[in-house]
């Protein structure tokens, strides 16, 4: 072909990347794989075979790990931990540093290994994912550094078992790994069965960066393995990306367990475009969206969702654009779109596609590889909310579309989900754009833009995306913990009664509060209350799974509340730390009534100090404009979480209700609080504190009862967005269980007590709990 034909016609020529530097290492390595443990590679065993999807050849023989390996991996992690925590974190930012340097020492090698395993093009893994694993790395070579100054009081958790998915290999090696290193902790990881040749490079060049051993340790195999992983009783925490349906599984399999636990699953993002926008830049940007790594990335803009009046036009340009799409070998560098991982994914992308029934379909008139897992791009059109392929994951090039005529109905589909990772809006108008945004539910909104990451931003979901952050300050929480030494808390029991009430003492009449009212518990039944002395004080009413029912459906009537400003949440703060005060002598009397002593007081002066605390935090807790390499700002902001369901201290029944209650009103979420089981009418009596300081009806919501009893119904609820228990009764396994029906969040005690009148009864802790961060990316020119 002449250059006048080249110019004439405009085709792409054939790009070649070499990939023989890939094969050399594989080679050199026997082409078959062990596990690396404690610094080594183990004999390997022909146990599974890794393949090249664009032509199914296979480029190595890997090991199924044993039981007897994940516990010498762990053994490995466990011994090495102390020492690499000890290191000190420059010791340790010097080791990252030196892993970064030696990733853009090798960074084609990385790249080719991981096309020919994965199957996405060169051009991504070359320009995307290699330079981000880079980056996570120089970035927690830094955090390493500061963290003894900036996080004096937190530690290593200890031993981090993680779970990565086939989708971003390397990448997702590097969110994981190099957090848990930056703060001390040793790991125990598992890449994904398909794609598993690139983290045993990282192994390699670990060992040649001084990494000690037994600091990092790979072991291969399929979801057996990662189910040793998540039982493993010597792992104290577990880091998952994957399905939903698995975890959910993680989430019932580690309840009680104690292990800290971050979860990144499946997302159906919104891609939002408006009758304003440059329809161009937004056909290129859901390009990227839906079509960067076959569709195979859980934040995929996979839900197209166009503002009616242009939609006829969109639909044109995008299709067009779909037609000038290049499938093919992803070791070509003039390729769009590369081969599905493995012919099982391309199988369930097939039958998913040919059992729809709606809409109208579009696919790409391209032409694929005669051999290989390809999938031409695809659009399907004119789908109902409802539609199966709105709901579901697809995991695949398939984009599916919908209109909708005003804002208002577009973030009603956008939110029309049980997913929420993340979201696109695409808009000239940069008010409508911000208007938008806070109002998906997403852990991660993109305005005019797709597809932007970073390790200053912290990544992650909400609803069934998942829980936890990757990224940023925030995302280092999730390996760390306070480094104070925690005790075992007593199980605190009711008084036991000796007799009825005073001589002409009148009855007091306890209710539950729901709804801004005092209502009668929906069983009808109480249970009687005794002052230490054993004398009848009153009956407690015993709420019921229905009164749990009743109380969340108000909460959720109060979504408004979360929609104030920090300023109006800190007035009402401070009035009901000025009411509490004028009554303190009456709770305080009940409270030494209840038992015994002289703490009341005490603990009414500790309770208005909180509320004074939180209201003080409430408009000052606020995100942060993160340090991305890119001509705009990622904006980190706090979000309340919703409906907090909190099962409260037993032991101190008004400062173990203050210091849960204010925390979450001061964020902006609605609460229903179920009170001390010993001593429940110092929450009961707070009543007509919430009344008289402008507390909106359904924002709070005081029950008593049983907290096992009410465990179930609480953490089980679908309305509930988060579940806190700090009670003496042993429900925390229980909890966790059980929030697994929708992935909420919990924070739950496992049996270990609280200072409540020191440090660790209040402070960000709390505030992190009772917020979650959303990370807005707003790029403002080239």
């Amino acid at each position: 072909m002449t250059i006048k034909e080249i110019f004439q016609s405009m085709d792409y020529g054939e790009a070649p990347e070499s990939a023989a530097e890939a094969f050399a290492w594989i080679t050199d390595n026997g082409a078959q794989f062990g596990q690396f443990i404690d610094g080594a590679f183990t004999p390997p065993r022909a146990d599974f075979l890794s393949r090249n999807p664009a032509n199914g050849e296979t480029l190595a023989e890997l090991s199924q790990a044993t039981s007897e390996e994940v516990d010498q991996a762990v053994a490995a992690a466990r011994k090495a931990q102390g020492k690499w925590e000890k290191l000190g974190g420059h010791g340790r930012a010097r080791v990252l540093y030196a892993i970064a340097r030696l990733l853009q020492k090798h960074s084609r090698l990385f790249a080719v290994l991981e096309t020919l395993d994965n199957g996405k093009p060169i051009r991504e893994s070359r320009d995307i994912d290699i330079p981000l694993v880079q980056r996570h790395f120089y970035y927690h070579a830094g955090m390493a550094q500061l963290m003894e100054r900036e996080l004096p009081d937190a530690q290593a958790l200890g031993v981090c078992g993680q779970i990565i998915p086939w989708n971003f290999p390397l990448l997702m090696l590097a969110w994981k790994v190099a957090p848990a290193l930056a703060m001390g902790n040793t790991v125990v990881l598992k890449p994904a069965e398909y794609t598993s040749l690139t983290a045993l490079l990282f192994a390699d060049i670990c060992r040649q960066a001084g990494l000690p051993k037994g600091v990092l340790n790979i072991i291969t195999g399929d979801g057996a393995v990662g189910e040793m992983i998540v039982s493993h009783t010597d792992i104290n925490k577990i880091a998952f990306t994957g399905s939903t349906a698995v975890g959910r599984k993680i989430r019932t399999a580690t309840a009680g367990s104690g292990k800290a636990l971050t979860l990144e699953l499946g997302g159906k993002s919104p891609y939002i475009v408006f009758d304003d926008a440059d329809l161009d830049s937004a056909v290129e940007g859901l390009v990227d969206a839906i079509w960067f790594n076959q569709g195979q990335v859980c934040c995929a803009g996979s839900r197209l969702l166009v503002q009616e009046g242009v939609a006829e036009s969109f639909y044109t340009k995008l299709k067009a654009r779909m037609a000038k799409l290049r499938v093919g070998s992803p070791l070509d560098k003039s390729i769009d779109v590369g081969a599905i991982v493995d012919p099982v994914q391309l199988k369930s992308i097939e039958s998913m596609v040919a059992a729809n029934d709606e809409g109208n379909l579009y696919a790409a008139p391209v032409e694929l590889p005669s051999e290989g897992c390809f999938y031409a791009p695809t659009l399907i059109t004119g789908l109902s909310p409802a539609s199966k392929l709105m709901q579901e994951e697809i995991f695949g090039p398939v984009l599916v579309s919908t209109t909708f005529r005003t804002p208002a109905e577009a973030v009603s589909l956008a939110n029309n989900t049980r997913y929420g990772l993340a979201a696109t809006v695409w808009s000239e108008n940069v008010n409508l754009a911000l208007d938008i945004a806070p109002k998906l539910a997403a852990g991660v909104v993109w305005v005019n833009a797709t597809n932007l990451f970073d390790a200053a931003a912290g990544f992650g979901g909400v609803r069934e995306s998942g829980f936890g952050r990757e990224g940023g300050w925030e995302g280092l929480a999730a390996y760390t913990k306070p480094k104070a030494k925690p005790k075992a808390l007593a199980q605190t029991a009711p008084n036991a009664g000796k007799g009825g009430l005073e001589t002409g003492a009148l009855d007091r009449t306890e209710k539950l509060y729901i709804g801004g009212k005092q209502a009668r518990p929906d069983g009808g039944y109480s249970r009687e209350i005794f002052a230490r002395s054993g004398k009848l004080v009153s009956q407690a009413p015993i709420a019921s799974r229905k009164d749990i029912r009743n109380a969340v459906e108000a909460a959720r009537g109060a979504a408004a509340w979360g929609k104030t400003t920090g300023h109006l949440r800190a007035q009402i703060l401070y009035y009901m730390a000025e009411n509490l005060e004028a009554r303190g002598a009456e709770f305080a009397r009940r409270i030494d009534a209840m038992k015994g002593g002289k703490s009341g007081m005490k603990e009414v002066n500790a309770s208005v100090s909180r509320l004074f605390s939180y209201a003080a935090w409430a408009d000052k807790f606020d995100g942060a404009v993160k340090g991305v390499p890119i001509r705009g700002v990622a904006l980190a902001m706090r979000e309340p979480l919703g409906v907090v369901g909190a099962f409260c201290d037993d032991a101190h029944p008004l400062l173990g209700l203050v210091s849960v209650l204010a925390p979450a009103l001061a964020m902006g979420n609605r609460a229903v609080l179920v009170a001390s089981e010993a001593y429940p009418l110092e929450a009961l009596d707070m009543v007509q504190i919430l009344e008289t300081s402008d507390v909106p009806a359904g924002v709070v919501n005081l029950l008593s009862g049983s907290h096992k009893e009410l465990a179930k119904p609480m953490a089980s609820h679908m309305d509930v967005d988060a579940v806190w228990s700090f009670s003496s009764s042993d429900i925390s396994a229980e909890i966790e269980a059980e929030s697994a029906s929708n992935l909420k969040r919990t924070w739950v005690n496992n049996g270990q007590a609280r200072d409540w009148f020191g440090a660790a009864g209040e402070g960000r802790e709390f505030l992190g709990q009772a917020t979650e961060v959303k990370t807005i990316w707003v790029p403002y020119g080239a």
